[in-house]
C-alpha cells in the first residue's frame, strides 16, 4: 500500500447521500520523481453493486472542486518545510489554501461578506494563533508544576475597528484552568502573557510586501 498524506477534517466531505469523500495526495517520495497524484477515497457501501458512486449537491460539488485544487497546488508546488515559511494559494473566489511545513489550512470569508464560509477568515486565524500560543505556554507551565491540564481552555474575543484602516482594535483572552491552585495564578498569568504571539502583537514586526515576478 502506497503512503498518502492523511486527510484532515477540512479535507473530508460528508455528502447528503451518505458518503464521506476524502481528498488527499501521495506522500513525497512515494511515486517516481516528478510524478504527483491527487487521491480521492470513498468507502464501498453495501448498496454498491456494480460501482461506487456519490451524488453531490451544487455546494458539495464546489467544495470538492476546491479541495481538489488545494491538493493539486500542493502536488505541483510541494510546501517548503522551512520554519517561518507560509504560502497562500488561490483556490476559488475568497478561498485560499495555506501551507505551513506541509500542513494544509483553508481560509475564506463569511457568506454576508461575499465568501462561501468554508473556513475561518485570516483575522480569525490571528485570534486562533493567540489562543493556541497562550494555551501552549499555559500547558507547559502546568506540566512543570505537576498540575493537571484537564479542562484547560483559552478563548479570544477580538473587536474590529469601525474606521480605516481595517484592523483589530482589541483582543480579550480568557484562560480557564480548573485544577490551578490559587498560589500559582500569578505565575501562570505571567508565563501566558509572554507567549510568542502575544510578544509579537505587543512589539509588531516590520512587515514588507513585495510583488514577485511571475514564472515564465
Amino acid at each position: 500500500m502506497q503512503t498518502r498524506t492523511a486527510p484532515n477534517a477540512q479535507s473530508l466531505i460528508h455528502t447528503r447521500c451518505g458518503r464521506t469523500i476524502a481528498v488527499s495526495r501521495f506522500a513525497p517520495g512515494v511515486l517516481p520523481s516528478g510524478l504527483g497524484r491527487v487521491v480521492l477515497d470513498t468507502a464501498c457501501e453495501p448498496s454498491d453493486r456494480s460501482e461506487v458512486w456519490a451524488s453531490l449537491t451544487p455546494g458539495e460539488a464546489r467544495e470538492l472542486a476546491g479541495l481538489l485544487l488545494q491538493q493539486a497546488a500542493a502536488v505541483e508546488r510541494p510546501a517548503q518545510r522551512t520554519p517561518g515559511h507560509v504560502e497562500a494559494v488561490g483556490v476559488r473566489g475568497d478561498v485560499y489554501a495555506i501551507t505551513a511545513r506541509g500542513h494544509l489550512l483553508t481560509v475564506d470569508q463569511p457568506v454576508p461578506d461575499g465568501g462561501t464560509d468554508t473556513g475561518p477568515t485570516p483575522v480569525e486565524l490571528l485570534s486562533a494563533a493567540l489562543a493556541g500560543c497562550v494555551a501552549h505556554y499555559a500547558g507547559r507551565y502546568l506540566d512543570r508544576h505537576g498540575i493537571a491540564r484537564d479542562g484547560l481552555r483559552v478563548t479570544v474575543d477580538h473587536t474590529m475597528a469601525t474606521d480605516r484602516p481595517a484592523r483589530i482594535t482589541s483582543m480579550t483572552v480568557h484562560l480557564t484552568v480548573p485544577q490551578l491552585p490559587r498560589e500559582r495564578a500569578d505565575g501562570l498569568l505571567a508565563v501566558a502573557s509572554h507567549c510568542t504571539v502575544h510578544n509579537t502583537l505587543g512589539r509588531p514586526p516590520k512587515v514588507s510586501i513585495t510583488l514577485e515576478e511571475p514564472e515564465r
